[in-house]
């Protein structure tokens, strides 16, 4: 089969350079608004086919999937040309911009694959987290605090909550496999109209938190994530460049009588060890992921039903900033 990339700024070309080493892509074929976009990325594959138009892309028969990479308010629109030309849909982060639906309905209609691209999902380290969680590592959990900081790179359709979040609440969503039932978010914006930094709270049933900080406006860039629960507590550091996972055998035992009043806290500091992660490009397993999908109708890990969640966590967060931090709850 042939898969078409629509898109050719930032993300495309790593999705081009990793279709084309996928196993049962016979060819990749391009298109971008901007033709020197598709000058530039046939000057770095000289494989691929470009296009001058998007109807020219969707309507061709022997492209049996195509990869939106678009801006965020483009998604929509353009997801659903490409699912009523009865293509198999990848889609960039976030899904859409609004809470609808309307791409879901309409893949299972057509019996199409709709999958979203949440890479980090597909990291080395985020699928050993899973692992150690079913093997029970975790326990009961606690807490899942991330914090995703850097200088940049500002959008110009969508604020930061949209840009970064969806990284670390797909992967929330992913390791923990709880529903969510309400956020609560405060946000502000200094530039261009905006919010470039954002903190985002989302509650579960039991006591279960998670805690998101955003930001386009730090000296520094950090993407680390802290998981505690009842038996160990869990660090992914993505800046580390060896060691990203490191476990700590580190906690808080009750001791004595459940009343609260006499309830006697023991803290637990026990040893951290750092293991092994693979080294296959979390792309290329994504890609392998839409591929297989298209081939046996199975469900991606990323799919679409996964996407909607977080589309529709960020636009509650998007009212909650409005409404200064209110808690909004979620119809999930």
């Amino acid at each position: 089969m042939k898969i078409g990339i629509v898109g050719l700024g930032y993300w495309g070309p790593n999705l081009v350079r990793n279709f084309l080493s996928t196993e049962k892509v016979t060819g990749v074929v391009c298109y971008d608004s901007n033709p020197r976009q598709l000058q530039k990325i046939k000057g770095r594959f000289p494989m691929v086919e470009c296009v001058g138009e998007l109807t020219e892309l969707i309507n061709r028969d022997d492209i049996a999937g195509v990869s939106i990479c678009t801006p965020p308010s483009s998604h929509y629109a353009l997801g659903k040309r490409v699912l009523e030309a009865g293509k198999h849909l990848l889609v960039e982060k976030p899904l859409a911009l609004r809470s609808s639906e309307d791409l879901l309905n309409l893949a299972k209609s057509r019996r199409l694959t709709l999958m979203v691209d949440h890479t980090f999902v597909y990291t080395a380290a985020v699928r050993k987290m899973k692992e150690l969680i079913q093997a029970g590592e975790l326990g009961e959990a606690f807490y899942f605090d991330s914090v995703r900081v850097n200088l940049g790179l500002f959008q110009h359709d969508t604020n930061v909550l949209w840009d970064l979040a969806p990284h670390d609440l797909s992967i929330m969503s992913y390791l923990l496999e709880k529903k969510p039932v309400a956020v609560s978010a405060v946000a502000v914006n200094h530039f261009n109209g905006f919010e470039d930094m954002a903190y985002l709270t989302v509650f579960f049933e039991d006591s279960l938190i998670a805690h998101f900080h955003v930001n386009w406006l730090s000296p520094v860039k950090i993407r680390r994530i802290l998981l505690g629960g009842t038996n160990h507590m869990i660090v992914y550091n993505d800046m580390e460049p060896s060691e990203k996972i490191k476990v700590y055998d580190r906690g808080v035992d009750i001791m004595g009588d459940e009343a609260v009043h006499k309830a006697l806290i023991q803290y637990r500091t026990g040893d951290m060890y750092a293991p092994k992660l693979e080294d296959t490009e979390a792309l290329s397993l994504l890609t392998a992921d839409f591929i297989k999908s298209i081939q046996t109708g199975d469900r991606p890990i990323t799919d679409g039903e996964s996407g909607l969640l977080i589309t529709r966590i960020l636009e509650a967060a998007n009212l909650s900033v409005k409404k200064q931090g209110v808690k909004i709850e979620l119809a999930v």
